[in-house]
């Protein structure tokens, strides 16, 4: 069995104000075995999207690399627009090893409520997936329900809105479940009406588009 840890601590800092939240980078960035075009961070695999559709929307010219360049741009642009991230997941196991969701065991959550509480500028939380089983969604109504916490629907189309009130400070805060920015979310992508619709108006579109689409709004 492989215990799948989060190889990187929260990136918060005074004056946050809005969280991206997803669960674990695949496995080999827990080991520290990059591959060539990976960056050494949150987010940072060569096969993911979420740099690439920040890279299109704020027009950064993105290195990517395995440098300390590559993560500094990263960072500084976070800070720029008062983002931080805090995946919701820090342990599990597997039994094969890959950075499937599903395969998630035994999985140990973060104290999101916590963050929350010791950085109360946090008004929104990004879910990199929705409520599908071992999304980050799904682990954030179990901690909800653990806290006892009301989880209400503001908008139930893709991406999904709702809003709590943290259970000890008492603020609203909202959060959006955004298409998982992933290869393995292309298949729904393509599934989804909206997707269809302006796929069929442009041929050319494709499922970084919608993304990127989907994502400008909330960023």
């Amino acid at each position: 069995m492989f215990l799948h840890t989060h190889p990187y601590p929260p990136y918060l800092y005074p004056g946050v104000e809005k969280l991206i939240v997803g669960t674990l980078p695949p496995p080999r960035f827990t080991i520290k075995q990059l591959k060539e075009g990976d960056v050494d961070f949150c987010y940072g695999s060569r096969d993911g999207q979420l740099w690439p559709i920040l890279d299109r929307i704020f027009n950064l010219e993105l290195l990517y690399e395995t440098t300390e360049a590559a993560i500094a741009q990263r960072k500084l642009f976070l800070k720029s627009r008062n983002i931080g991230i805090c995946d919701i997941v820090d342990s599990a196991e597997r039994e094969k090893i890959d950075a499937s969701d599903l395969g998630m065991q035994h999985v140990k959550l973060r104290n999101i409520f916590g963050y929350l509480e010791q950085y109360p500028t946090i008004h929104t939380l990004l879910f990199t997936g929705g409520n599908s089983k071992n999304g980050p969604e799904y682990f954030f109504r179990k901690l909800a329900r653990a806290h006892s916490v009301i989880y209400t629907a503001v908008e139930t189309s893709v991406p999904r809105i709702h809003q709590f009130a943290h259970p000890k400070t008492k603020k609203i805060i909202s959060t959006i479940s955004l298409t998982a920015p992933s290869g393995a979310a292309n298949r729904a992508v393509g599934s989804l009406m909206e997707y269809k619709r302006l796929k069929s108006k442009n041929p050319n579109f494709n499922t970084l588009d919608f993304r990127v689409k989907q994502y400008k709004p909330f960023f």
